[in-house]
């Protein structure tokens, strides 16, 4: 399948056109905003970016997909696993700090 460059440019200007980061767009309409709540909501907006990420280049595989909905797919999809990946690392870091604290 060819790539025609200019539509893969547009599509990712597209996604650089975006608010807010995908996967983590807050939390929905919920009954009360406790960090548990917003933490699942978040995770659950993240898999579903990837999942859609995922479908998207299968559908492009079978040949059924536009190519500018595959880049932005993908692109949301890569955007979203490497936020997960920076705040993983991030809490991480910090409970070692927390460990390291003197009592």
């Amino acid at each position: 399948m060819p790539v025609n460059f200019t539509e893969a440019v547009s599509a990712y200007q597209k996604i650089a056109r975006q608010d807010t980061l995908p996967g983590f767009a807050g939390p929905t309409e919920s009954k009360s905003s406790d960090f548990a709540n917003i933490l699942k909501d978040a995770t659950q907006n993240a898999a579903a970016a990837l999942h859609e990420g995922e479908a998207q280049s299968l559908r492009a595989a079978a040949g059924n997909a536009d190519l500018n909905d595959v880049v932005a797919a993908v692109g949301k999809a890569e955007l979203t696993l490497q936020t997960v990946v920076t705040l993983r690392d991030r809490i991480i870091q910090a409970y070692q700090e927390v460990l390291r604290m003197p009592i």
